[in-house]
């Protein structure tokens, strides 16, 4: 019994080894011959996934410092946080998340065509030829990002494309590939 174990796994241990050769050679034939590999749905939505995760760690430090920052603003006006002030810090909150949002995914695509999430999963935004994408192209992508949310098929257009493109990136012309 315990020589059939021994053995089970030497076999796996083979099998495994062979397949990591195979498939490295697999990659490299790939890439050798130009073959772009799309990012699918889930893979995009994994990476989303992360990326909200980054935004709210951030998005809730931003509003433990603006509460802070505001309160203590207040409390050199003796007053405190109430329902006659909070329509300011409320609008201070709101423009502050949209600006950090709009920041990261803008930047990072822009800098390197990749957010942390993508970058996790091995996934870079591209134009036409493969190119880096333009600040303005990040831009671009980002504002149809929005438009798309709002019919919200945009997104699950990804599963039904050829090259997994969403409406998103159809408008900026954009692509999203493995690396």
């Amino acid at each position: 019994m315990e020589a059939e174990k021994k053995a089970a796994a030497a076999l796996e241990l083979i099998l495994e080894e062979e397949f990591d050769r195979l498939y490295e050679r697999l990659k490299r034939e790939e890439e050798k011959a130009g073959v772009i590999q799309w990012g699918g749905f889930f893979r995009r939505a994994g990476a989303f996934f992360i990326d909200v995760l980054v935004l709210t760690i951030f998005s809730l430090l931003l509003f433990y410092f603006a509460y802070v920052g505001y309160s203590v603003g207040l409390a050199a006006h003796h007053q405190t946080l109430s329902e006659e002030n909070l329509d300011v810090f409320l609008l201070f909150l709101s423009l502050g998340s949209l600006a950090l949002v709009t920041g990261y995914f803008v930047l990072f695509h822009g800098m390197e065509g990749k957010t942390v999430g993508k970058w996790m999963f091995g996934l870079r935004v591209v134009g036409p030829n493969q190119e880096p994408i333009t600040y303005s192209r990040a831009l671009l992508r980002w504002i149809a990002t929005w438009v798309c949310a709002i019919f919200g098929l945009g997104f699950l257009w990804v599963l039904f494309s050829r090259e997994k493109r969403g409406w998103h990136d159809l408008l900026a012309g954009t692509w999203v590939i493995r690396e």
